[in-house]
Order: structure tokens, then sequence, then C-alpha cells
């Protein structure tokens, strides 16, 4: 695109923006557009920044708008505030997906995972968007905050319920699953659920108690309490074996119930250890354990060996 289009960057930017206006511009072919804009008008703010916001319905502009965030931040959230009220979806997820701290796939916003207030600022306008394709980018930049700013996410969230919108309740509970996976009581009462309420794990069973990579394992269990009716957001943790000992465990959603006084619930799951793209299958002894509420009531292990060979 650079050798094709105009050395200046203001007469290409011309070009692209009528190209915009063709139907034939669309999908993957709109990828690089964006990218060559960071990279050839990183010194035009003024005249690159519309460009994005045009190119986004196209291919989202997210990744390309982050130099802009680094290099001019003061003039881009000018931009962002004033695409979080524009009459398109896809301009106004741009001012959230955009300045995600932990986007992936992209170079991290080290001054945003240092001090997210400034993107909180632009999220205030959009957690009760009636497009859900914004509202979803929001719950996921509100999760990232939280991996770094657990305090802050949470008393924003607050802030958010205080609204009684009906859409917002699905927004807090995605933006913070990774604080109720990791059992935070705060982030659990928010969403209804008390950790001090006691739920007994009557029975677990993980079988078979040994299989080869690739292949699946069904997880049961019984739950019951004395002190209900309890609200339960129920998880199961994997303890997998790595190649130099266990890894960090991985929790799973499950389900959320309402278990009630003398009326034990029969949950289970089936999960398949392969082989994925973020993760390789180690032969050896794997865990899994029942969290319900933040809290682990138990688990038990089975085996996982080397893949037979075909030969």
């Amino acid at each position: 695109m650079a050798e094709a289009l105009p050395a200046d960057f203001a007469a290409a930017a011309l070009l692209l923006d009528k190209a915009v206006d063709s139907p034939a511009l669309t999908g993957w072919m709109s990828l690089p557009c964006g990218y060559y804009v960071a990279d050839r008008g990183l010194a035009a703010p003024e005249i690159a920044l519309p460009l994005l916001a045009r190119l986004t319905p196209r291919f989202s502009s997210e990744g390309p708008i982050r130099p802009f965030i680094e290099r001019h931040p003061q003039l881009t959230f000018t931009y962002l505030h004033r695409w979080a009220k524009d009459p398109d979806e896809h301009v106004r997820r741009l001012a959230s997906e955009g300045t995600r701290p932990r986007l992936p796939w992209t170079p991290q916003l080290r001054g945003l995972i240092a001090d997210p207030t400034p993107a909180i600022a632009l999220l205030d306008l959009l957690f009760d968007d009636p497009s859900e394709y914004v509202r979803r980018s929001v719950a996921n930049h509100l999760n990232d905050i939280a991996k770094d700013h657990p305090s802050l996410a949470l008393a924003t969230a607050r802030r958010w319920l205080k609204s009684g919108s009906p859409r917002v309740a699905w927004v807090i509970r995605h933006g913070l699953r990774t604080l109720i996976k990791h059992g935070d009581p705060q982030a659990l009462a928010l969403l209804g659920f008390d950790h001090t309420q006691a739920v007994q794990l009557q029975s677990l069973a993980v079988t078979p108690a040994s299989i080869p990579v690739g292949d699946e394992v069904v997880i049961e269990f019984v739950l019951s309490t004395n002190d209900g009716p309890v609200r339960a957001a129920i998880d199961y943790v994997v303890h997998y074996a790595g190649a130099r000992g266990p890894r960090k465990p991985k929790v799973f959603k499950l389900t959320t119930r309402t278990i009630e006084p003398g009326q034990p619930q029969s949950i289970s799951r089936r999960h398949r250890f392969a082989d994925v793209s973020i993760r390789t299958i180690h032969p050896g002894e794997h865990r899994i354990d029942i969290q319900v509420n933040g809290v682990i009531l138990g688990g038990d292990t089975f085996e996982i060996q080397r893949r037979k060979s075909l030969g």
C-alpha cells in the first residue's frame, strides 16, 4: 500500500477515505488499511484519527488506534470521547476496545495499565449502550482493569449497578469474571453470592481414572446445604501437569444454581484434555477441584497417559 499510494500522507488519506465509500472495501482486505494509517499517519493525527473512525466499521481500528494513544494521548482521547457518542456502534465500540489495556494480539497500553482512569471516563459513557456489541467490549475492558486494579474495577461496577438498568447486570457479571473465578469475596457479594453460606460436597467422581491425551473425563458431583437457600456460583478448577511440575490452576465456569436445604443437586460436565494452541497436555497426574462461591470444596485426581503410537 505504501508503494502504491502517494508518498504524501494527506493525499493518500483522501484516497482511502474515498475507498471507504465503496462496498467492495470490506472484511480482511480492510485490515491493512488501518495499520497503514497507524504507520504513515502517526505524525498527522488530525488527519489519521478521523480516517480510523471511518475505517472501523469495515475492520475494527482497535489495533491501529493504539500508537496514537501512546504518542498523542490528549488529542486521541478528545476524539475517543467524541466517538463514544457516535451514532455508529462500531465507532462507539472503538472508544472502548481501542483503549483496553490488555487487548489480545496487540501491544499492551502500559500507561492505561498503570492508570486506567482516563479509559474509565469513556466506559462511563458506554456501559449501558443500546448495542450488545459495545456492551461486550465494555465488559471485557472492565475485566482487563480488574486484573491490575481490582478495587477500582469493583468501585466502577458498584457505580454502574446504581443505574438499575437490566442490561448493566450482564456487563458487570462478565466484567468481573476473573475476580469471580479467583473467589474474590467483594465481587461475589456484588453479584449476589455469599461465600460464607455453607455448601457441602456430598460426592465427587472424575472418571475414568486414566485417559490418553486427547480423551475426556466425566466430572460428576452432588452439592447440598443446610443453610439455604444458597445462590451458588459453581466452577471447577483443573490442575494441569506441566513439563516441569504442576501448572497454575485454570478455573472453568460451570453453572449458577440455587441450592435448597434437603434438596441435593447433581451436576455433571465433560472435559476434554486435548492439545490446543495455548496449552499442551502433558502426561502425569491431574486434579479437578469443585469451587462454589469462591471456596474449594474438594477434588479428585486422575492420570493422563501419553497418546498411543499408531505404529
